[in-house]
């Protein structure tokens, strides 16, 4: 038998949300497809719901996490910044190292006495 801890962890800026798994998933579809639309495919969600989502993080930043750039001859697009990249890769270390630090406190546990 294995025991095992689960947590979720997010970050929040002033009561609202910023990042969490949800919204890291759809950042690393964007920065995959390139495209908000086929992100919300990809995951399921309605255009609506992933703009949504992106517009309250975008709101909550210093610095844009993705922009939009308009149609023409090759296309609209969604893109992650730079700064945006630079998010999902601390959350995710973040994340990991919760991650790690609870399988250790998983030892503590009186399992085997």
């Amino acid at each position: 038998m294995q025991y095992k801890i689960k947590s979720k962890i997010w970050i929040e800026i002033d009561g609202k949300i910023l990042l969490g798994e949800g919204r890291i998933k759809l950042l690393k579809t964007i920065e995959e497809t390139g495209s908000l639309s086929k992100s919300a495919k990809k995951l399921g969600m309605s255009y609506k719901k992933a703009w949504n989502l992106i517009d309250s993080v975008n709101k909550c930043t210093v610095q844009p996490i993705v922009v939009k750039n308009i149609g023409g001859a090759g296309g609209g697009g969604t893109t992650l910044t730079i700064y945006g990249k630079k998010m999902v890769s601390a959350f995710e270390k973040i994340n990991q190292n919760c991650w790690n630090y609870l399988d250790k406190q998983v030892d503590k546990l009186p399992i085997r006495e």
